[in-house]
């Protein structure tokens, strides 16, 4: 079920500048007799004003790498490897609803994916780009009064990642679930304003740019 077709698709356009030259037309002569002398009038050299430089653009999120794993993962399943990705660099994280996984990225590098749970029926999980604003280990739910272990705040109505019993027949109010040992390295990786990109089976070919951040 992960591939590496199977995160959210995301690019930048590169904007060039343009060159426009200017000239600067000559005073007229002085007045003169036609007994006079003529006095040599010589024009100042045309002026060309500089050409615009282009403006620097972002560096776009590229994902260059992705976990090898084998197969389809199965509820429950996770993975967790750091080894390909640097001590340092921008997270995000993916969440594909069509093929139940969380993937996370750093520096494009994936080092986690794992099997998930979402919200159906009349509490669907919603999608779109949403920051994380809050991080609680021992959160409990002040609506349900349930346990949310290393629960990410997504959303101000409540939706988040935390983890959960990932297994079969299983569902939520619209949060994403994640088996416990994951969602305890989740947790520790983020931090505070970091994108969490939930989609519905959108995909993107290793390579290819991230447009929705």
């Amino acid at each position: 079920m992960l591939s590496p077709t199977r995160l959210v698709l995301l690019s930048f356009a590169v904007a060039a500048g343009s060159v426009a030259f200017a000239t600067t037309r000559p005073p007229p002569g002085p007045r003169v007799l036609a007994s006079q002398d003529v006095p040599t009038t010589v024009a100042p050299p045309a002026q060309v004003a500089p050409t615009p430089q282009p403006q620097s653009q972002p560096a776009s999120y590229t994902i260059k790498s992705v976990l090898p794993i084998e197969g389809p993962m199965k509820m429950g399943d996770h993975h967790w490897d750091e080894s390909a990705a640097p001590v340092k660099g921008t997270i995000v994280v993916t969440v594909d609803l069509a093929a139940q996984v969380l993937s996370v990225f750093r520096d494009g590098h994936e080092i986690g994916a794992a099997a998930v749970l979402f919200g159906a029926d009349a509490k669907p999980t919603p999608l779109g780009v949403y920051p994380i604003t809050q991080k609680d280990a021992d959160h409990v739910s002040n609506i349900y009064h349930a346990p949310m272990p290393y629960m990410l705040r997504l959303t101000n109505d409540g939706i988040s990642i935390h983890a959960s019993e990932v297994a079969d027949g299983y569902m939520t109010h619209g949060c994403i679930g994640v088996p416990l040992a994951f969602a305890k390295k989740l947790f520790a990786a983020v931090k505070l304003g970091d994108k969490v990109i939930v989609t519905r089976g959108e995909a993107l070919e290793v390579g290819q740019p991230v447009k929705a951040i």
